[in-house]
Order: C-alpha cells, then sequence, then structure tokens
C-alpha cells in the first residue's frame, strides 16, 4: 500500500537540515527490505514571528509502497529514527499518512494549504489527525513540528505543491540545454509559469543545476523569459520563485 511519510523541525542553524533526515528514512525504509520510497519534497509553509523556524519554516515529505503488514514496523522505525537524529533544542513532529484509509481527504488538503496562510496550533494538528486516523506524533521539546508534519502530508497529497529536494544536474553547453535533453535527466515537463509547455529543441540556460517542483505529480522544471542571453529565449526559475510552491 502507499503511505506518506513528513517531517518537520528536526534541525537548528548549524546542523544538518530537516531534508537530510528525511532523505535517512526513506533510505533506511528501503535497506530494511521494507519497500521503494519515493523523492523527498519540500513544502513551504507560512512566514510569521508567531510560528518558530530554524530558517524557511518548510516541512519534507515522501511516498512510500510497502506491504500492509509492516506499517507497524515502519511507523516504530521512523519514530525511534526521528528522535535519534533530531538535534537538542529542535522540536520534531511526524506524520504517517494512508490515503486508502482517509475519511475526507479533501480536510487534510485544507489543512495543508491553511498552514500556508494562517497560524495553526498543535491541538487543530491532532484534532485533524484523529479525524482522518492519521498517524501524528511528536520526538522532542515542544512537539510544534506536528503542525508542519501534518501540513506536508496534506499538500504532497495533492500532487501540486513542493519542491523535490536535491540537484538536478543537466549535460549542458555552456549552462544551456534544449528541454528534450533536461526531459532525459530525471525531469517529466519543462514548461512556463503560465503552463506552455516548451518543444523539444527550445533551449533553456539551467547553469550548472536546477531544482524540478511537483505538478500533477511529476516532476517540472519551470522556465521564465531569459534577459540578457544572446539566442536563449528562456531560463531556469531561481530561487526566489520557489518559495511559492
Amino acid at each position: 500500500m502507499e503511505i506518506f511519510i513528513s517531517i518537520d523541525d528536526t534541525d537548528n542553524i548549524h546542523s544538518r537540515g530537516t531534508g537530510e533526515i528525511a532523505e535517512l528514512l526513506a533510505r533506511g525504509i528501503m535497506s530494511r527490505g521494507w519497500g521503494n520510497c519515493g523523492a523527498v519534497t519540500r513544502h513551504q509553509l507560512l512566514l510569521h514571528p508567531d510560528i518558530p523556524y530554524t530558517s524557511h519554516n518548510s516541512s519534507m515529505c515522501f511516498p512510500a509502497n510497502i506491504p500492509e503488514g509492516d506499517l507497524e514496523a515502519v511507523t516504530c522505525y521512523c519514530c525511534s529514527t526521528l528522535a535519534a537524529e533530531s538535534v537538542s533544542g529542535a522540536d520534531p513532529g511526524l506524520c504517517i499518512m494512508v490515503p486508502e484509509r482517509l475519511s475526507n481527504p479533501q480536510s487534510l488538503v485544507a489543512f495543508g494549504r491553511r498552514a500556508k496562510t494562517a497560524v495553526i496550533t498543535k491541538d487543530e494538528a491532532y484534532a485533524t489527525a484523529a479525524t482522518q486516523g492519521v498517524h501524528l506524533s511528536e520526538h522532542g521539546g515542544t512537539g510544534q513540528g506536528v503542525i508542519g508534519a501534518l501540513a506536508g502530508a496534506g499538500l504532497r497529497y495533492t500532487g501540486n505543491d513542493g519542491i523535490f529536494m536535491g540537484r538536478f544536474r543537466i549535460p549542458a553547453n555552456n549552462g544551456i540545454a534544449v528541454a528534450r535533453e533536461i526531459r532525459r535527466s530525471g525531469i517529466d515537463v519543462v514548461q512556463t509559469m503560465e503552463g506552455k509547455k516548451l518543444r523539444d529543441e527550445e533551449p533553456v540556460f539551467v547553469g550548472e543545476w536546477v531544482k524540478p517542483v511537483l505538478l500533477d505529480n511529476k516532476p517540472v522544471l519551470l522556465v521564465v523569459p531569459a534577459e540578457g542571453l544572446p539566442g536563449i529565449t528562456w531560463k531556469a526559475c531561481d530561487r526566489k520563485i520557489y518559495m511559492k510552491f
């Protein structure tokens, strides 16, 4: 069965990031033979003075396909690993969601979207998780990370939110690659912010690496008009634009 594993608030400004711990969990699940895991995505939440966060207030989520009988073992593994790997002073939270068991998926999606625009309490997070039968647990500090963990699961479930972790390196000539070559590098779609898909031979300035976003459950490279680059119409979006995702 498919599950979504989401975590938040495991780090401090000097430690490795929450994304690295999410990738550690995914590798651990696969190395123990429980199943296969998908790529980790980062989900931007509200930046607000009333919300404590390390740097950007984002949660991390990834899907996994496991036998139903291994769900308890996977949950225990994630709980113990998150508690062990999170740094002192962090407020880590863990969410494990089984889509097929959700009583009202849109309630979870609404929670995730609201976390991008409003301050939410732990009590609200636990109440939402309880009504949906979702595992939600805290593993140190104030446990405030349960809010972002639940939100991350809801946002990843939509298939239309988040930035893929890691750096996608595209074979390029002086930082330039055509759309067809980009799609051969693990990115399914190359399109403008307005949704126009680029033709195979259209060149894009990609630099040394790019970060795709999750749209329609696919990794998508967003491009914007290139300025000051002779003969090049498009360039990969910069990181400021990605904050919207």
